[in-house]
Order: structure tokens, then C-alpha cells, then sequence
């Protein structure tokens, strides 16, 4: 398949469509959860910063659909804003549900360049999704939460592997179609973007810090979702598993798309990195490693 061609268009765009699960949020099987579990799952810090970071990232990529001049691209990109919308709908049907303390505000004013906000979103849901997989597989194994709810869960997550999927292939495209497609050029435009998704987290991280000591309970409920809570999962997690667990849920979930299809590939490639160096490193890497708890 060469990158930028109107047959590369069609596969990515109508292989993302035609995966579309027109499931209903309210009729999805909600199992009923005792109390351990009722527990576990309010505790929980960031649900209502998802639902709040779901809600901005489906009127932000339906925003940027409506500039698009192409109607196979502009159709495909609406579909995944109606996706990610969904995704709220679905967290606050879970807030409700389970009776979850979480906050409401309304939506943040759009970047002036949606553009770039829309890039921006993009190459953030492949660091987020990457680890997420990871998260998925170590919390479900730790059995933080019954299966069954674990199996909605997945519902979202299944959407994010799609959505980072048609996003590669995007910007691929787009490159192309600027007379940009050379591989080396593409490398160092993805290098960057991921490079300003990791920034943003860096600050993230830095302000749920700032949150547990500086600002009250209520605040501190709405420390960054990125920032890792190990605590959430009974027994913590060590670095070499938690990176392996990334990288083979990577290769399951992506071994699912069509061969011709580009896939995110920064993330897998300094996870496998950072496992090299961790095992010649000494120290306690393999150790269970708990994030301390909060006040």
C-alpha cells in the first residue's frame, strides 16, 4: 500500500467505518457490584476528569470534522467524534450508576487551531492508549474489578485501539498529500508531537502532585488521569511487567487490523528500549513498585 494514495484513503477510512459498534450506552449489560467492588471502583481518583477529558475530545474532533473539505475523511473523523462523545455518555452512565463521587464543569474553550488541537488529541491517545493497555491487562489480572465490568471497560478501550489506528494513517496521509511523506519526515513529525503529548503529561503528573498537599480533598479527587496511580491495583506493579504487558497487548490488539495498515509505532519502540536498559540495569526494577497513598 503506498502511503498518501486515494486507495490508502479508502482502507483506512472505510476499514474504521465499517468497525463501528452502534452499541447503546444504557443497554449494555451493567452488572450489579457488591460492596468490595463498589469500593474499589469509587475510589478511584479521575473519573470525572475522563468524563470530562471524553466530553471535550468528542466536541473538539467534531469540530475539526466540519473543516475538512474531503467527504470520505470528514465522515470518517465525525464518526470518531461521535465515538468519543459516547465515551462520556458511557462514564457518566457508570458515575451515575454506581453512585461515584465526581464533579461537574462544563467543557474548556476549543483551541483557536483545531488543527493542531486535534493533532495534539491525536498523538495523546497513542502514549495514553499504549499504557492503557498495559493498565487494562495488569488491572484485570489483579482482579481489581469483577469481569464483567472489565468486559464493558473494554468496550472504550477496543474504540481507542481503532481510533489511533485511522489517527496514524491520517496524519500519514496528510503528509503525503503535503508532499511530506518521506519516511525520515514523517518520523521526526510524529517524534515531535509525541514529544509535546509527553510534556503535557510530565505537567500533568506535576500537578496531581501539586493537588495532594496544596489544594482540598474535592481538588485532589481531580489530579491528571495520566499520572499513574499504582495504588488502585492490590499488589502495585513493577516496571518490567507493566512495560511487558504494554507491548504484548499492543501486538494482540494491532495484530487484529488489516496488514496494510500503518500502526502507532514510537510507543512499542521505546517500551522495548526501556526494557533492554531495565534488564542490565541493577537495582529493584522487577520489584513491585506501589505509588504512595494520598491523604
Amino acid at each position: 500500500m503506498k502511503i498518501g494514495t486515494d486507495a490508502h484513503k479508502e482502507l483506512f477510512c472505510r476499514s474504521f467505518m465499517e468497525a463501528h459498534n452502534p452499541y447503546i450506552v444504557t443497554e449494555l449489560p451493567w452488572p450489579e457490584l457488591d460492596d468490595a467492588s463498589l469500593a474499589r471502583l469509587r475510589s478511584v481518583p479521575f473519573w470525572d476528569e475522563v468524563f470530562f477529558a471524553e466530553r471535550r475530545a468528542g466536541a473538539m474532533v467534531r469540530a475539526y470534522a466540519e473543516t475538512i473539505q474531503d467527504p470520505l475523511v470528514r465522515e470518517a473523523i465525525d464518526l470518531q467524534g461521535f465515538e468519543e462523545a459516547r465515551h462520556a455518555d458511557l462514564i457518566r452512565h457508570m458515575i451515575d450508576l454506581y453512585g461515584i463521587p465526581a464533579s461537574d464543569r462544563p467543557i474548556s474553550k476549543l483551541p483557536a487551531d483545531i488543527e493542531t488541537g486535534f493533532l495534539d488529541f491525536g498523538f495523546g491517545e497513542c502514549v495514553d492508549s499504549f499504557l492503557g493497555f498495559g493498565a487494562y491487562s495488569f488491572g484485570k489480572r489483579a482482579q481489581f474489578l469483577p469481569d464483567s465490568l472489565f468486559a464493558i471497560l473494554a468496550t472504550l478501550l477496543e474504540e481507542e485501539v481503532r481510533h489511533i489506528v485511522f489517527f496514524v494513517n491520517w496524519v500519514a496521509y496528510r503528509q503525503a498529500q503535503r508532499g511530506r511523506g518521506a519516511a525520515p519526515l514523517r518520523a521526526l513529525h510524529s517524534l515531535w508531537f509525541h514529544g509535546r503529548a509527553v510534556a503535557r503529561h510530565v505537567q500533568d503528573i506535576r500537578d496531581g502532585q501539586k493537588n495532594k498537599t496544596e489544594v482540598s480533598a474535592e481538588e485532589r479527587d481531580r489530579a491528571k488521569f495520566s499520572a499513574t496511580q499504582a495504588d488502585i491495583f492490590p499488589g502495585g506493579f513493577n516496571a518490567r511487567a507493566f512495560l511487558s504487558e504494554c507491548l504484548s497487548e499492543n501486538a494482540r490488539r494491532m495484530g487484529a487490523f488489516d496488514p496494510r495498515l500503518l500502526r502507532p509505532s514510537l510507543m512499542p519502540g521505546l517500551a522495548r528500549g526501556a526494557l533492554t536498559v531495565l534488564n542490565v540495569w541493577p537495582g529493584n526494577w522487577g520489584k513491585p513498585v506501589t505509588a504512595s497513598k494520598t491523604a
